[in-house]
């Protein structure tokens, strides 16, 4: 269909360049053979008017010039506005924004006299055009304004085109928000009749970008989406741009699988492409990613890329916005200390931008009026000549000063410098009031910062109270039962009251209670660990069917005696992982899956290949789980049931893998039915995730 589009396109550029050039062609036959007079000077503009459309600028002045000498020969005062506009124009296009100026002007009040409006129209709007290329925002739009109505009357979609899409650029410059998007709107609607790609992209692009301004997320994701769907699949400068704000966006409703898939991607297209900017907002948004799902490692290390990056390009609105992620990074931390500084030079920089906003804005700010005034162009000619009448006669008189005048003018003067004394000291004493008021803020938010510190400090305190109280009560428990055992079977082989047939059937129980006790001392180790926040993984590649082999054999002597069935369908196949913490989570898969079946039962093990990544299951037909425990498997609390066996659990097994599957980038989760079994599957990469 792309392709189709495509030749279409293609088609209709080639068909509109030969009627162009046909009809160029007959306006130069008639010009040739047409008589010294107004006819021939319409026949010419209409020559131009093609000449200008095809961007022949240098031949479309050189007939402007002509045009120009009949039409004053002529006294044609309709042909001399009308070339004097399409100079203006060509001079435009070359950037010689005085000459294109003054020539705006000058057919302006050509246009006037004739009571042209639609001339004056088309002219201001022209102008509106280059005061915004030139910065000038708020005079811009006034000229723009005052064009619309007569190019709407007038329906001449392409001026207005032009006009409402410089419109909402002026707007947004002075942000004036709602009206930039209600023209942005405007211009969209007849982008699409006309079917400029170009400019529904620019379009859609700019009403993402407000809506974000305006915290309306959900259309900022609508309009991102489009600009992504009006492009070529192969256009990475675009999606470079897109796919990063696209993903802040998804971020902003903690949506962190599509926040993840944009940003990853843009992270990628911008390195690629080598464009910092793109990078910039990825690596930003990347941080705030991970500190938000607690990655912490991750974040700073993509956060702390994203300050060099913003520091060099001098991307002032990111460097803000690193300064409060690093901020709230190092309070996750409870390095309150680095915190305050963080927050110290989010605040230098916010200022800063808001004085120089302030300073650089003053003048615009003070005319953006956002409706048409109607006196906009108009000089204030009389203002003008009386302060140059006033100015002459202070010249004039200057001589003739009375000296009882001179003597109250230099009174005057020293009072004036008395006040502005007066004023210099009360300037200085508030500027050292605002400097202390400052610096107590500074102290109150040091201390501030400092109680959150001491709040976060108690609350790991009583964590690790409850994690220890927690351990004790496993460990005497638990633990103590299968040592206890073990030990009372090493002292009965000790006495010597064990017949060598007693000793071979009670082999069984030993191993189950030495498997038991090992499985829980993992669990125990590990919950406390990540408890404690010092897990940390090694991935690497290792092949999965090996894993399965050896963790098999500990539970084989278990499943015989227990008369239960092993389905092996596993594959040779690589994840990459940190292999040790994956033989934990299997090691307690399969303890539990032997831990819920009875005599007659199956367990399958299995893997396969999906999306890049390594699926493993787990699978058992033994008694399954019902749905309201499905809820509390994974969380962080001990939460256990009974084996068929009556086998005990600490009931951490599965939050334990739910911690070491997600510290090597990867999902677990369980599929299960009471009565008729379960299925535990994990997803683990392949190979190293973008980005780390």
């Amino acid at each position: 269909m792309r392709r189709i589009i495509t030749l279409t396109i293609i088609f209709l550029s080639v068909f509109y360049g030969y009627s162009q050039t046909k009809e160029l062609d007959s306006l130069s036959i008639q010009l040739a053979f047409q008589n010294q007079d107004t006819l021939k000077v319409e026949t010419s503009l209409k020559f131009i008017e093609a000449l200008y459309t095809n961007k022949d600028y240098d031949k479309a002045l050189k007939y402007i010039i002509l045009s120009e000498k009949l039409s004053t020969k002529l006294n044609y005062r309709k042909g001399i506005a009308e070339v004097t506009y399409y100079k203006a124009l060509v001079y435009a296009q070359k950037n010689d924004y005085i000459n294109a100026v003054s020539g705006y002007t000058k057919s302006k009040a050509l246009f006037k006299t004739l009571h042209d409006t639609l001339g004056v129209a088309k002219v201001n709007n022209s102008i509106g055009l280059i005061e915004i290329k030139r910065g000038n925002y708020a005079k811009g739009l006034q000229y723009l304004l005052s064009a619309i109505e007569v190019l709407e009357s007038r329906n001449l979609k392409n001026e207005l085109r032009l006009a409402y899409s410089n419109l909402a650029d002026a707007y947004y410059n002075i942000k004036a928000f709602d009206k930039s998007i209600e023209f942005n709107l405007k211009a969209l609607q007849i982008q699409e009749q006309l079917n400029d790609i170009g400019g529904i992209n620019k379009s859609n692009g700019q009403l993402a970008e407000l809506y974000s301004i305006k915290k309306e997320h959900r259309k900022a994701i609508e309009y991102y989406e489009k600009v992504l769907e009006g492009i070529d699949a192969n256009n990475d400068s675009i999606r470079g741009r897109i796919f990063p704000k696209l993903g802040g966006e998804y971020l902003k409703f903690n949506d962190y699988q599509n926040a993840s898939n944009y940003l990853i991607q843009g992270l990628s297209l911008n390195r690629r492409s080598k464009d910092e900017s793109g990078l910039l907002t990825a690596l930003n948004n990347l941080g705030d990613l991970n500190l938000q799902q607690s990655r912490l490692i991750l974040a700073e290390r993509q956060l702390l890329e994203a300050g060099t990056i913003a520091k060099r390009i001098d991307n002032k609105p990111e460097l803000l916005r690193y300064y409060k992620l690093m901020k709230a990074l190092d309070s996750t931390k409870r390095k309150f200390d680095r915190a305050f500084v963080w927050q110290r030079e989010y605040y230098d920089l916010k200022n800063s931008i808001n004085e120089n906003s302030i300073n650089l804005d003053d003048e615009t700010k003070a005319q953006a009026v956002l409706e048409l005034d109607p006196n906009f162009d108009k000089e204030d000619a009389i203002a003008t000549t009386n302060e140059t009448v006033t100015n002459n006669s202070v010249s004039n008189d200057k001589n003739t000063i009375d000296p009882k005048f001179r003597l109250i003018f230099y009174a005057l003067l020293a009072a004036l410098a008395i006040v502005s004394t007066f004023l210099i000291l009360i300037y200085l004493k508030r500027n050292n009031n605002i400097k202390y008021t400052q610096e107590l803020e500074e102290k109150n938010t040091k201390i501030e910062l400092k109680n959150d510190g001491f709040d976060e400090q108690i609350k790991h305190l009583e964590n690790v109270i409850s994690v220890k109280d927690k351990l004790f009560s496993i460990v005497s428990h638990d633990l103590k039962d299968s040592l206890s055992s073990i030990n009372g079977f090493i002292d009965l082989l000790k006495d010597g009251s064990l017949s060598r047939e007693e000793f071979d059937n009670l082999i069984p129980e030993l191993s189950e209670n030495a498997n038991n006790a090992s499985l829980l001392l993992f669990n125990l180790l590990n919950w406390s660990k990540s408890q404690m926040h010092s897990l940390e993984a090694k991935p690497s590649l290792f092949d999965v069917q090996e894993v399965f082999e050896e963790k098999v054999k500990l539970v084989e002597q278990r499943m015989e005696s227990k008369g239960i069935t092993l389905v092996d369908h596993s594959l040779r196949d690589f994840a990459y992982a940190d292999r040790s913490m994956f033989e934990i989570v299997i090691q307690n898969l399969l303890a539990n899956a032997l831990k819920f079946c009875t005599s007659g039962d199956s367990i399958t093990v299995a893997n396969h290949i999906s999306n890049g990544s390594c699926i493993i299951s787990v699978a058992d037909t033994g008694v399954g789980i019902s749905k309201h425990n499905i809820e509390k498997l994974f969380k962080n609390t001990s939460f256990t049931t009974t084996g068929t066996n009556n086998e005990k659990g600490t009931g951490l097994g599965l939050s334990i893998c739910k911690e070491l599957v997600e510290l090597n980038n990867g999902k677990i989760w369980v599929e299960s039915t009471l009565n008729v079994g379960s299925t535990f599957y994990v997803q683990l990469p392949k190979s190293r995730p973008n980005g780390d």
